[in-house]
Order: structure tokens, then C-alpha cells, then sequence
């Protein structure tokens, strides 16, 4: 019984192919390749804190453990998800031990540093300061939003990128290198569908290949293709955080791509969305945003296509009416651009709040009492029905010393090319008016 708790536990392949040394990284080069910022770090033996920021199974934890090493200091790593300031506290008493013991530097890595809250943030920003500890976080998240900015100011921030399909395919070579594949052949096809399943996490590559082994071993199989693993991998969404970086780096790229007028692009940004969860009810409001926005009076109908966009999911629901906010994606891309309307009431609202509150002049007010009347409310209004093309030229509708702002300057495209038309020729309707005055 004693030795069957005794015995280690097997190490999942991740974790047995984890690099030791800068050398074994995969990816990242533009961090530790030849003169950049780690890699010179190292050479100079030259420790300082940082935030190593980037999705789930790029290296984070790993570049830390290797950076400890090269710089021969204790490395003391702690989860947010689970420490304190109880941890801290023992992490700065560790600390102190070792320098006073030793004379060696302390590298204090916090994974997930984002879940700390500001006080536990703070609680080791003196021992950082002073130099008892070198500060490494990890975090999927935005530090400007999630690092308070003391801590930001005393460690330089590194972005990691997600690994590319090549740096995937090294990754599967070293595992066939280092024996981890029990003698399987995996077809070019199935290394490529292992590594779009990955989405750039190395760990997921790693852990995706481990089913694929076991499963193997199962059916007794020296060869898998693509349909083998089609069917036995279980696989989980893409990586999507719907309250994170990467949800509303997408919804940009999506507004971007319509705004640019590029249906593809629209359309694959849509369809991601979609793939990693994110809530159709929520694409279809940011549809009938970007219809007003971007598009405006160009072509109303656009409008139009993205409420009934929403209408129709909302009445089909999943995944018939995800067709509609494909279509709609599709019109408002290639629909003609205005943000006329839009930055015409960004204006007026910007004047409106610094400006006082003018009165409106008599002549529009309404006079439903004699005493109104008597005041000269409406009186010499023109009825623009009554008058020439229907409009009152020379007419002014703001209040009194106000002049016109022209805050709406219609685009040369789509509808607003006739509205622009319309409006110059009342303008010079006016001016022939005032000239007759």
C-alpha cells in the first residue's frame, strides 16, 4: 500500500518536454533570439522584473524557470489563483533567508498575477523595490488594466506571441526526436490538423498529441492520419475569453473590416466569434452599431438589414439564424461609408455641453394661448409646406446669434451624393434670399 502512494505519478508529455535552456525555446525569438531583450538580459547576468504577457501555452511559466536558472537564483513560484499574502510574507522571509545564507538573488514568479487584487499587488512592491526580489508575472491579461500601475512602473512588460504553425510542427519533431511518439507515424495531413486544433498553444499541441498516442496504443495502430484524429481527439473551442483581450481584439478587427470594406475579412472575424463562443445576440447589436456608425445615410437600408438581421436570429436562434448576421455582415462590408451622421452629432454634442442654454427664438415657439400670442410666440413663422420647393429660404431655425455650424457634411458616396446636392441647393436658396433682404 505505502509503495503504491509512494510511486511518482507519470508526467503528462507538456511537462516531460519542457525546455531547460534558452536554446530548447521554441518561439518567442522575438524575446530571446540573438540581441534581444532576454537573451541579452542573461548574457549581461542581469535580472529585473518583469510581465510576461501572452495567451495560455506560449511559455510563460517556462521562460521564467529558464531565466531563474541562467541568473542562479532561488525561484519561488506561487498561483494567484490560489496564495495570499500569507504566501507573500513566506516568499520575502524565504527570500531573505537565501540572500542572507547564500548571497543569492530570489526570483519571485507569480503566475496569473492579474487575479491579485491591489493590496496583494502592493504587498510585495517594497521587497521589489528594494531588490530582495526580482518580480516575474505571468498573465493572459491586459496588465494596463489588470496590474496596478506601481507595480507597471517597476517592470518592463514583454508581449508573447501564440506559435505559428511552423514553430508547432518544430515542436512535433522534438517530441519524435525525443522518442515521446512510441514509434507512431503521423501523415503530414494529421501534424497539420494537430496544430490548427493547437491555435498556437504549445501545451494544447502536446496535450492534443498525448490522446492521439494513447488512443493509438488502444486500437494497436503504428500510423494516424487526419481521420483517425477527427475522430477520437475530444476537442474544446478555440481560444476565446469572452470578457478578455482577445474578445474585444476580434470585435475590432470585425468593426475594422466592414468599415474597410472587406467582406472576406468581415466574415471570417464573424465567423471566429461565433466559433469561440461568443454570444450571436451581442454580434447582432454590434451590427446595428456599425450600421449607424460607419455606413449612416449612404444607404439607410443598411440599417434596415442589420435589425432584421437580429429580428431573424432572434426568431430562428442557433444555428439557422446565424445566416442572417452572415449576410448582414456581408451587405454593411460592401455597402458605401459615411460616418457624416456620426461625427455631425459628436459635434453638436460636444457643443451643447460646453455651451449655455440658449433660448429657443419666438418665432418657433408655440403660442396655444392668448398669451402667447400677445408675447409674439410663433408669430411670422413660415410654413415651409406654403413656400417655394417647400422650403423657406432664409429662414433661421437656430437660436438667436448662433450661426450655422454645419456640423453634417455629407460623403460623395452612396445616397449622401444626393443629399449633399440637395442641401447645396437650398444653401444657395438662402443666399439668394438674403440678398434680396
Amino acid at each position: 500500500m505505502n509503495d503504491l502512494f509512494a510511486r511518482e505519478p507519470e508526467k503528462p508529455l507538456a511537462e516531460t518536454l519542457r525546455p531547460t535552456t534558452l536554446a530548447d525555446v521554441i518561439g518567442q525569438q522575438h524575446l530571446i533570439g540573438p540581441n534581444k531583450p532576454l537573451k541579452l538580459a542573461i548574457d549581461a547576468q542581469t535580472p529585473h522584473s518583469m510581465i510576461l504577457w501572452g495567451p495560455p501555452g506560449v511559455g510563460k511559466t517556462t521562460l521564467a524557470r529558464i531565466l531563474a536558472a541562467s541568473f542562479d537564483a532561488e525561484f519561488i513560484p506561487i498561483s494567484a489563483v490560489f496564495a495570499g499574502i500569507k504566501d507573500i510574507r513566506e516568499a520575502v522571509e524565504r527570500a531573505h533567508a537565501v540572500l542572507s545564507g547564500s548571497g543569492r538573488r530570489t526570483i519571485l514568479f507569480v503566475d496569473e498575477v492579474h487575479r491579485f487584487n491591489k493590496s496583494q499587488q502592493d504587498a510585495f512592491l517594497p521587497f521589489v523595490e528594494s531588490g530582495l526580489l526580482t518580480f516575474i508575472g505571468a498573465t493572459t491579461e491586459n496588465p494596463s488594466f489588470e496590474v496596478n500601475r506601481a507595480l507597471l512602473s517597476r517592470a518592463q512588460v514583454y508581449v508573447l506571441e501564440s506559435l505559428s504553425t511552423a514553430e508547432l510542427h518544430a515542436l512535433f519533431q522534438r517530441a519524435k526526436a525525443q522518442g515521446a511518439l512510441d514509434g507512431l507515424v503521423f501523415d503530414e495531413a494529421a501534424i497539420t490538423m494537430l496544430s490548427g486544433y493547437a491555435d498556437g498553444d504549445a501545451r494544447r499541441f502536446l496535450n492534443l498529441l498525448e490522446q492521439s498516442r494513447t488512443a493509438a496504443r488502444a486500437r494497436a495502430l503504428t500510423r494516424i492520419g487526419s481521420d483517425f484524429l477527427a475522430e477520437v481527439l475530444t476537442l474544446n473551442a478555440r481560444r476565446f475569453d469572452k470578457g478578455g483581450d482577445a474578445f474585444y481584439d476580434q470585435i475590432s478587427a470585425l468593426h475594422k473590416s466592414v468599415r474597410g470594406s472587406n467582406p472576406d475579412a468581415a466574415l471570417y472575424w464573424l465567423t471566429r466569434m461565433l466559433d469561440g463562443g461568443a454570444d450571436p445576440k451581442y454580434l447582432a447589436r454590434r451590427l446595428i452599431r456599425m450600421a449607424w456608425e460607419d455606413i449612416g445615410l449612404a444607404d439607410p437600408r443598411a440599417m434596415q438589414i442589420a435589425n432584421d438581421a437580429a429580428t431573424t436570429y432572434e426568431r430562428l436562434g442557433s444555428p439557422e439564424g446565424e445566416l442572417a448576421l452572415a449576410q448582414a455582415t456581408l451587405y454593411l462590408a460592401i455597402a458605401a461609408k459615411s460616418n457624416a451622421g456620426y461625427k455631425a452629432y459628436n459635434a453638436a454634442l460636444a457643443f451643447v455641453k460646453q455651451d449655455a442654454s440658449r433660448a429657443v427664438p419666438v418665432h418657433l415657439r408655440n403660442a396655444p394661448t392668448r398669451l402667447m400670442q400677445d408675447l409674439g410666440y410663433g408669430h411670422a413663422y413660415r410654413y415651409a409646406h406654403d413656400e417655394p420647393d417647400a422650403y423657406a429660404a432664409g429662414e433661421h431655425y437656430l437660436p438667436d446669434g448662433m450661426a450655422e455650424p454645419h456640423w453634417y457634411q455629407p460623403v460623395p458616396r452612396g445616397l449622401e451624393t444626393k443629399i449633399g446636392e440637395k442641401l447645396a441647393f437650398l444653401r444657395e436658396l438662402d443666399n439668394q434670399a438674403k440678398k434680396q433682404d
